[in-house]
């Protein structure tokens, strides 16, 4: 028993409604920061208008529900493609598939009012969604990682494509049909899979927008929001997992007392903004000059806490001396610091052991006349 083609279709514009109103309330509430969310909500909008005219066929002109409903299926796919590369940090490239748009409308007034042809037109649409949805899937593969709901996507993206070349291939053989109503096993197919990839592309959406928003708060939690470097409490926890691992296989760290000298009298006399740009330029020429696995934290203020796994005091002292370096290069920002290092000396160490030593081993190069690293 075949489905009736206007209820799926029906089914697939509440589906679009709702999906619609979801991705709308998250671009509204999600921050800013993620972007392509409003396109993605503009898309089963776009679809939610497609179904409508492609259900009042027989009851309205075809230049609506054949032309225009076409155009809206093809700008809703456009769309979505475009809230995608948008979610990825891409631009969104509009002009060539402003292009296509023209053209298409051309080709389906032509294949409705002077070749009116129902096998063409659906050829036709088929091998234009054909080429959007590869375009997406190229695009997702090459920029969007390996999370679930990117994957999601792809899947379904992928399984769509499958279904349009069956479809295509239906169409060569001379199976078409005669009509998009017409209640058929192959319409109850295409369109039921029409239904379900409206349906899936929207929550795929909302599960790459809500993964990204649970990634940035956890980033937000861990990070100082000025300096972008590990916040004290994310830092000390590292901390801690390190000098476990190293009572399991030795080989400990060393940690780093950083402290910009003189900072308050930059504040004093040149602003709280230039002194917040010091300290984001620290951090910045810090962090390239540390190894892959290092970790820069803000211990407080202008003090911050280097954690160097695996190091000992002769490579530890190798990365202050870089430290040193690469704040001397003659920027404008370019500052001294006090560095107060101690290293790991055995499975009896602790995080508050090695805290306090740093800690008087930078009062020691403070008293010492700064700008220099001493060792504890």
């Amino acid at each position: 028993m075949n489905l009736d083609p206007r209820s799926m279709i029906a089914m697939a514009g509440v589906m679009s409604a709702i999906m619609a109103i979801v991705l709308l309330f998250m671009r509204r509430y999600y921050p800013p920061s993620i972007r392509g969310v409003g396109a993605w909500a503009a898309a089963p909008l776009l679809w939610l208008a497609s179904t409508v005219l492609f259900g009042a066929r027989g009851l309205i002109p075809d230049w609506l529900s054949l032309v225009l409903a076409n155009q809206l299926l093809v700008l809703g796919t456009v769309t979505y493609y475009m809230g995608t590369r948008s979610f990825m940090g891409q631009p969104a490239i509009w002009r060539p598939w402003n292009w296509l748009m023209a053209g298409t409308t051309l080709v389906f007034i032509v294949l409705t009012y002077w070749i009116p042809h129902y096998a063409l037109r659906v050829g036709f649409f088929t091998v234009v969604m054909e080429v959007l949805y590869v375009a997406q899937m190229r695009f997702m593969l090459r920029h969007g990682g390996r999370n679930f709901p990117v994957r999601l996507v792809e899947v379904v993206l992928a399984l769509h494509m499958g279904v349009l070349a069956v479809r295509l291939i239906s169409i060569l053989a001379g199976k078409a049909g005669s009509d998009l109503m017409e209640p058929s096993l192959f319409q109850t197919l295409y369109i039921g899979a029409y239904v379900i990839t409206v349906l899936m592309l929207s929550i795929g959406a909302v599960l790459m927008a809500t993964d990204r928003l649970r990634t940035e708060l956890e980033h937000l939690a861990t990070h100082d929001s000025l300096t972008n470097t590990l916040n004290r409490r994310a830092l000390l926890q590292r901390c801690e997992d390190e000098l476990e691992r190293a009572q399991r296989y030795g080989n400990g760290p060393s940690i780093m007392m950083v402290d910009l000298d003189n900072f308050k009298a930059v504040n004093d006399t040149q602003g709280h903004q230039h002194g917040d740009a010091v300290l984001v330029h620290f951090a910045e020429r810090t962090r390239q000059v540390l190894r892959r696995g290092d970790r820069l934290g803000r211990y407080g203020g202008e003090e911050f806490l280097v954690l160097l796994p695996g190091a000992d005091t002769a490579a530890a002292l190798g990365v202050a001396q870089r430290i040193h370096a690469t704040l001397a290069a003659g920027h404008p920002l370019d500052c001294e610091v006090s560095i107060g290092l101690t290293s790991w000396t055995g499975s009896h160490e602790t995080l508050d052991a090695m805290l306090s030593r740093a800690d008087a081993a930078l009062y020691r190069a403070k008293n010492e006349g700064r700008n220099r690293t001493v060792v504890a």
